[in-house]
């Protein structure tokens, strides 16, 4: 493991490198707000960013701010959350912008404290909107990050399958010292790992920090840590889950269960999912076998 001390060499190329390749993506532009970063991250988790892009730029315009999401029903989240997968953030945006409505003026907070009270606010999440809403010098790790700063610094080709107390104060003492600095570093080095320093084809020769990174110099050596997870998608539970809440975003009112049950041909799986939606409130079920998504259509429940 190599030690990084604020004046590293490393911190210049890096941040160099960015200022030219940076992608123009609309959550890092001058107007950005907190929301919108806010918004940027949970829409990114387990999602690329071209999927993203256009989801965010048609939230953002509906809801520019936290109060107008807050005035909805959760179910007009779940909505515009469209393909993205993993629903349950679109609940937790809610939840947030009602949480940043009622206690904080209508704001998204600064504070790591108030941040992390926020529904659906990890640790990743907050330190990313502490650095790139507001400019603060904060742990950034995700999964890009982790692997630049274990092939950088450890020589490793992956990161270990959890954080540990060790990663994060390598990940801290490569940080600047500066907050702005940090900031920028923290999100040049995202950048790296998604567009260079990739988990199955890293392109080392553009590498602004080819030179000093620990894992080049030991001849790239291969990963042989643990097996690391492969998902599938096609037969899955969570494909089920999609099929379902596509007929129920599609609607503006209840779904009587007979068009949900032409989605899926295995009975016992589909029903198994669609309780799991009900149990993760991100379907509501109606009298005569009716459902829809929560608190949309409220005048149709008759």
């Amino acid at each position: 493991m190599r030690d990084v001390m604020p004046s590293s060499p490393l911190h210049a190329p890096l941040l160099a490198w960015y200022s030219r390749t940076a992608r123009d993506l609309p959550w890092r532009r001058p107007d950005r707000t907190p929301w919108g970063v806010l918004v940027s991250e949970v829409m990114l988790q387990q999602t690329p960013v071209d999927r993203v892009v256009p989801a965010w730029e048609a939230w953002i315009a509906r809801w520019p701010a936290p109060a107008p999401l807050a005035a909805e029903p959760p179910g007009e989240a779940v909505r515009m959350w469209g393909r993205l997968g993993y629903p349950r953030r679109a609940l937790r945006l809610h939840a947030a912008a009602v949480a940043c409505t009622e206690r904080f003026d209508g704001e998204v907070p600064s504070s790591e404290a108030d941040l992390r009270s926020l529904p659906g606010v990890g640790d990743y999440t907050a330190a990313a909107v502490r650095a790139f809403a507001f400019g603060q010098r904060a742990v950034v790790l995700d999964t890009n990050v982790r692997r630049v700063l274990a092939r950088l610094l450890e020589g490793a080709e992956h990161p270990r399958p959890s954080i540990t107390v060790g990663e994060r104060a390598l990940a801290e003492s490569a940080l600047p010292d500066l907050d702005g600095e940090a900031a920028v570093w923290s999100v040049a080095t995202m950048e790296l790992g998604a567009l260079v320093c990739t988990a199955s084809s890293p392109s080392c020769h553009a590498c602004p920090v080819e030179a000093q990174c620990t894992w080049v110099a030991l001849g790239r050596p291969a990963y042989d840590g643990p097996a690391r997870p492969v998902q599938r998608f096609a037969g899955t539970d969570r494909q089920v889950r999609g099929l379902l809440m596509a007929v129920l975003r599609e609607a503006h009112g209840p779904v009587a269960k007979a068009a949900l049950d032409a989605v899926w041909d295995d009975a016992v799986q589909r029903e198994c999912a669609l309780d799991g939606l009900v149990a993760d409130g991100l379907v509501e079920p109606l009298p005569r076998h009716r459902y829809r998504l929560p608190g949309v259509g409220a005048g149709h429940d008759g």
